[in-house]
Formats: C-alpha cells, sequence, structure tokens
C-alpha cells in the first residue's frame, strides 16, 4: 500500500513538473502581449494550429473630401472634386490555423455607399450617386518563415486576392483582379509589442506594379480582460492613425472597438468599427 501511494505521489509530482514547464515555455516574456499564434490581417489579432476565428463586424465611413471624377459615375467630366462620402460596410471574416506557421484566410462584405457632388461639381452629375450591394470579397495566405527569440523578431508574409466581383458597379466592390504580397516582422519588450509590415500590389486594371498597403503597430496587453493597440497605416498618399481596444469577455471570445482617422486629405475622415471575434476549437 504505501509503495502504491508513493508511485501516486511521484506521478503526481512528475505530471505538475511537465506541465508547469510547458507553461513557462510558452510564457516567454516577448509573447506576453500576443500569444504564440500567427499575425492575422485583424488587427492584434493572432490564431495558432487548428483554431477557427469568425468575426462578423460593422464599420461606418465618413469623408468630407473624398475624392471623384464625375465621369466615373457616366457623367462627363474629367475633373478631379472633392465631396461628401458615407458608407455603411457589414462584415465577416474568417481564419484558420493550418499549421503552426501557415493559416488561411477570407473576409467578405455588403455595403451601401453614397459620393455627394461637390458644390463646385458643374456636370451633369446628380446631388449625390449611390450603390448597394456586394463589397470587397477577399482571401489571404499567411505563413512565418521563423518565430521570435529574444534576440530574433519574428518574420511573415502574406499573398492577398481581391476578386473582381463588381465589374459594372462604380462605387463598391472591386472591378478587376487585385494582388498583393506582403511582409512584416514581430518583436515583443516589455513595454509592449512592435509590428512593421509593408507590401507591394498589383492591379490587373491598370495592370501596374506599386507600393501597398504599409503599416506600424503598437500592441500592450494590459490584463487578462484588455488588450489595446495604436497603429499609423497607409497606402501610397491615404495615411490613417488607428487604435483598437479589445475587451476579453471569455478566453474564446472579445469584443472589438476600432476607430480610424485619417492623416492626410485622400485618406477617409473616420471609420470606427465594431465587433466580436469568436475563437472556435481554441487552443
Amino acid at each position: 500500500m504505501y509503495k502504491c501511494g508513493e508511485r501516486i505521489c511521484g506521478l503526481f509530482i512528475l505530471q505538475i513538473v511537465l506541465v508547469t514547464a510547458a507553461h513557462s515555455q510558452d510564457a516567454k516574456p516577448f509573447l506576453k502581449d500576443r500569444g504564440t499564434g500567427i499575425a492575422t490581417s485583424m488587427w492584434g489579432t493572432y490564431i495558432n494550429k487548428g483554431e477557427f476565428i469568425l468575426y462578423p463586424f460593422y464599420e461606418y465611413y465618413y469623408d468630407k473630401n473624398a475624392e471623384y471624377k464625375p465621369e466615373d459615375f457616366g457623367h462627363g467630366s474629367i475633373t478631379d472634386y472633392r465631396g461628401l462620402f458615407k458608407a455603411h460596410e457589414g462584415l465577416i471574416f474568417a481564419g484558420f490555423g493550418i499549421s503552426p506557421s501557415v493559416a488561411f484566410e477570407i473576409e467578405g462584405s455588403v455595403i451601401t455607399a453614397t459620393q455627394f457632388k461637390s458644390p463646385d461639381d458643374n456636370s451633369t452629375m446628380p446631388a449625390y450617386f449611390k450603390e448597394s450591394g456586394i463589397g470587397d470579397i477577399e482571401c489571404q495566405l499567411r505563413w512565418r518563415y521563423f518565430t521570435e527569440t529574444d534576440k530574433r523578431p519574428e518574420l511573415f508574409s502574406y499573398f492577398e486576392t481581391v476578386f473582381p466581383f463588381q465589374k459594372s458597379r462604380k462605387l463598391i466592390g472591386t472591378q478587376d483582379w487585385e494582388f498583393s504580397f506582403g511582409t512584416g516582422v514581430i518583436k515583443g519588450y516589455s513595454w509592449g509589442t512592435m509590428m512593421l509590415r509593408v507590401a507591394a500590389e498589383y492591379s490587373a486594371g491598370e495592370k501596374k506594379l506599386d507600393i501597398g498597403e504599409f503599416a506600424i503597430e503598437y500592441l500592450k496587453k494590459v490584463s487578462s480582460k484588455f488588450s489595446f493597440l495604436f497603429a499609423v497605416e497607409g497606402n501610397q498618399d491615404e495615411v490613417s492613425l488607428i487604435n483598437d481596444l479589445q475587451f476579453h469577455l471569455k478566453p474564446w471570445m472579445f469584443i472589438r472597438v476600432n476607430n480610424g482617422i485619417g492623416l492626410t486629405s485622400k485618406a477617409t475622415d473616420y471609420a470606427p468599427e465594431f465587433g466580436v471575434v469568436f475563437y472556435l476549437n481554441k487552443k
């Protein structure tokens, strides 16, 4: 009886040691803000092997001086004007962790957008032009070359495809195939986690390769219940300041409140976002 109890006690102690060792291995200081997952295209959101993310969200766009040409809407003039633009968009994002180094994601939307005529516009364009329907439909394959260590940042890349499902629309969706290839680095510190990324993009319609989206991000996990992110994101002459608040209600769910504020005249002036992120098969 004594030997049996001794064996049970020994196995119990061994189990505690193994669990503690595994926990300490995962709880590396530079991973405390983001964990061990692959970075997704959603702000401050990471995914592990076998996890599935579902993120339904709403976004509003307000831009008091959006650039347009009346010709784009079938009204002759090729002059650039600035007019009020508003849009309401409902989106859904889904991501899946294929392996510790590879993830796939897809995003789609429905949108109602309105471009108002500029007071300086003397063309035959009506007071406003409005369209509703399917917005951008896009997918990404994301992979990381190697994970972060005490001395080395994490390096990752992604390939994005935007599908031309709205060839006949002028204001919403994508009219031609678009492709992007991006690369970024991530490094965690005691005061937060930094990410730098930049992409090149190709438009089949324009047959042109150009510098695409770029960003610098700062992520901080304040507690098990709250994280925040600040970022500067741009695409050529459109640059915005992003702030992202995450309220973690459960290990598998958090509320996101996000705001985009335009820093340049061609960027959208104000773009708030609200949604709930669900982790299925959370590791």
